[in-house]
């Protein structure tokens, strides 16, 4: 027990240092001091300095914290329902509903209506959240819909993936009939990005962030005992079909907001939980949870460091910098697994 609270207390010093260090760390140096004097609010600083500080770092670093901690626990919470290490939040095609709804803002608004909506500013960045929040909870409520008329995980898993092609189907078809200009926006919101979010944005989604993450702690509980199997979670008088679509509901409903506000961000909700289950050695969610936030967090703030650091013209796609992450993890597991170690 002593070794985890260490551990977690690191992980609280090393969300901390990343955040100073995305604060600190870009194209454009801006000492230290300086930084310090611009959060305290002293006026004597290079107006440049400043707007660099609030108007693009603060809210990337708290964006791709929050972001990073929803994926995370959304990512736990499927590999739970579906007894599946590989499972992640996009697994039931939500994050390709968001997509979808990106396209009809990005792709068709613009053929059918003559002006591109996502060309219109801050009213074309409202126009792509909305759209994809509408998008990924549609195929949620469908999903859930869909959970109730038929039995077993598996079979809701593969209606899931079969979803996730249909919409890409549809899109691609979009994207057949688009502008090149059109196609290429659609194109660069894929590639994920924590620095789309500013102003009454962020606010709103460091808010939306925070209380959903501490629902999905209600969970925990219910996430233990399904972790037994059926036969253990009917005798312990859960009720494991409502179980398992409110954490469905929960792990959606992060997924939406996040990909609303960031784009699709790849690996780090599938990743995520085995890092936390490789340092802690538990599979007890009351400590896996908050563990998989906090690493979450932690991992999405060195890949947003990752992809502005110094050097870079503008920044690296954030898809590009979790990948390579990400995908050794995946490659680990399944070695493990092929080797029977788990």
């Amino acid at each position: 027990m002593k070794r985890s609270i260490s551990l977690l207390v690191f992980i609280l010093l090393a969300i901390v240092v990343l955040f100073v260090l995305n604060l600190l760390l870009g194209t454009v140096h801006i000492p230290m001091t300086d930084v310090c004097r611009i959060l305290m609010g002293n006026e004597d600083v290079n107006e440049i300095w400043r707007n660099i500080v609030f108007s693009s770092r603060v809210p990337q670093a708290l964006t791709a914290l929050m972001a990073g901690a929803g994926l995370a626990v959304s990512g736990l919470q499927m590999q739970t329902v579906f007894h599946n290490p590989l499972a992640g939040p996009s697994v039931l095609g939500i994050s390709n509903g968001a997509s979808l709804g990106v396209a009809f803002v990005v792709l068709l608004s613009g053929s059918l209506g003559g002006v591109t909506l996502s060309r219109m500013g801050y009213i074309g960045d409202v126009a792509i959240s909305v759209a994809a929040i509408v998008g990924a909870v549609a195929v949620l409520m469908l999903i859930i819909v869909i959970a109730r008329h038929v039995k077993g995980n598996v079979t809701l898993l593969i209606i899931g993936v079969m979803m996730g092609y249909l919409v890409n189907a549809v899109v691609g078809l979009m994207k057949f009939f688009s502008s090149e200009e059109d196609v290429k926006a659609y194109v660069v919101w894929g590639l994920g990005s924590f620095a789309r979010v500013s102003g009454g944005q962020m606010m709103l989604f460091v808010i939306l962030m925070l209380f959903l993450l501490p629902l999905s702690m209600l969970m925990i509980k219910p996430m233990n005992i399904l972790q037994l199997g059926d036969h253990y979670a009917n005798n312990l008088g859960l009720n494991i079909r409502r179980a398992q679509m409110l954490m469905i509901l929960s792990s959606g409903m992060l997924v939406a907001i996040v990909t609303a506000y960031c784009g699709p961000i790849m690996f780090i909700g599938m990743a995520v939980p085995h890092l936390a289950r490789a340092l802690f050695h538990t599979s007890d969610h009351r400590l896996l949870m908050p563990a998989t936030m906090l690493t979450g967090g932690l991992l999405a703030l060195f890949c947003n460091l990752v992809a502005r650091m110094p050097g870079f013209e503008g920044a690296l796609p954030v898809n590009s910098v979790t990948a390579l992450i990400g995908a050794p993890v995946i490659a680990w597991v399944l070695m493990r697994k092929n080797n029977g170690i788990d």
